[in-house]
């Protein structure tokens, strides 16, 4: 699995990283999981609440995006999105 992180504020990217992962004795869950922790380290920023709009979306679409208010911490930036590629 290849995820990418991208940090936005406004319509400005300030920062975006990829990560991939690929163990075939992990279920897509957990490699999903330890993907987007290792981008949230990257990217050197707390993991933010993953809600139900996420699962819908990154299941619909293949990403999905996380606002400042998902953050337990406070954080510089608007949105966090993150992108799975095929």
């Amino acid at each position: 699995m290849k995820l990418t992180g991208t940090l936005i504020i406004g319509t400005k990217t300030i920062k975006k990283i990829t990560v991939e992962k690929d163990d075939p004795d992990m279920s897509f869950h957990d490699i999903l999981e330890e993907c987007f922790i290792d981008l949230c380290k990257g990217l050197d920023i707390p993991v933010p609440i993953w809600m139900k709009k996420n699962t819908t979306e990154f299941s619909a679409f293949r990403r999905t995006f996380f606002t400042n208010e998902q953050f337990t911490e406070k954080v510089n930036f608007d949105r966090l999105e993150i992108r799975m590629h095929r």
